[in-house]
């Protein structure tokens, strides 16, 4: 009788012991630049990956200030997931503080999911900056629009996977499911969207070429008198009066622009200034990729009505 309890307790101690090790599996450790792109890579990884974002929801992602946090967190990431195109070009900074070489430019960690997106907004002339924040490669918002998420997606599948090859399949099962729920939410966004296609809309700041043209909407002009350069009063007169003109119903704002101005020109206009989840987070209940875009897609269309 002592002998079977004696190898049960034994038995008992070597399950308790082994638990712990199970359940606290080392994780990838991934910082990605932009709260998107941290989103769609837990999405993707699931309970494989720890990720940590660079940026916040709420803030400019084309200006961000570089603190020893943000080098902190890149010097214990394993991965870097970044969305390129030089809306992210402050990363490189912390980066090399960092001293981490499995993220620096050229190295596996890094992965720019820009690659293979079909690109808009590109410039065909030389770009200097008197013409203000323009991108020379193109814009670099397109994790606005939900039907480039396939494509982000698999370059995250095959940037964890550099990292973690024995793990491939479970990412592509994961991106599987995720791109199934993106699917059944597409339909509705589409039926949302159906009734205001054509509709023009003036933006803060010209990042929702990508968005708008998913839905079939048009940017008619921009508050800013150039990207990233505030509006002259010249310029603000001109905008409202092609509002009047056109009967542009909406100024789509992102929460890190001035809404009182926003709202000041929607009132002149007979129009609405609304705001945007300009990223996962931006604004509440934004608070995972497919909840931003229905915000976005819900009160785009509440305004167009």
């Amino acid at each position: 009788m002592r002998r079977s309890i004696l190898i049960l307790l034994v038995a008992l101690a070597a399950g308790l012991s082994l638990a712990p090790a199970a359940s606290t599996a080392v994780k990838i450790r991934v910082v990605a630049t932009i709260p998107d792109l941290k989103a769609l890579t837990e999405e993707i990884g699931g309970t494989l990956v720890d990720v940590e974002s660079l940026a916040r929801g709420t803030q400019n992602a084309h200006e961000l200030e570089i603190r020893p946090s943000l080098m902190l967190k890149l010097r214990r990431a394993d991965v870097l997931i970044e969305n390129g195109l030089e809306l992210d070009a402050w990363a490189e900074v912390p980066v090399q503080g960092a001293n981490n070489p499995k993220i620096v430019r050229g190295a596996p960690g890094r992965v720019d999911v820009s690659r293979g997106v079909p690109l808009l907004d590109v410039p065909s002339t030389r770009v200097d900056r008197s013409m203000g924040d323009v991108h020379p490669q193109g814009n670099p918002h397109y994790s606005l629009d939900p039907g480039m998420a396939p494509i982000i997606t698999k370059n995250i599948v095959d940037g964890l996977s550099r990292f973690a090859p024995e793990s491939r399949a479970a990412f592509e099962k994961n991106r599987q499911v995720f791109l199934e729920r993106l699917d059944e939410a597409m339909a509705r966004w589409a039926r949302a969207m159906e009734p205001h296609k054509g509709a023009k809309v003036v933006v803060y700041h010209p990042q929702w070429i990508y968005f708008l043209n998913r839905f079939g909407l048009s940017q008619a002009a921009a508050l800013e008198d150039r990207p990233g350069i505030p509006a002259s009063p010249a310029h603000l007169t001109r905008v409202i009066r092609q509002m009047k003109e056109e009967q542009i119903k909406v100024i789509i704002v992102e929460p890190w622009n001035d809404l009182k101005l926003a709202t000041r020109v929607a009132d002149e206009a007979g129009a609405k200034a609304v705001v945007l989840a300009s990223m996962v987070g931006g604004v509440k209940g934004a608070d995972a990729y497919i909840a931003a875009i229905d915000h976005n897609v819900n009160a785009l269309a509440q305004a167009l009505r």
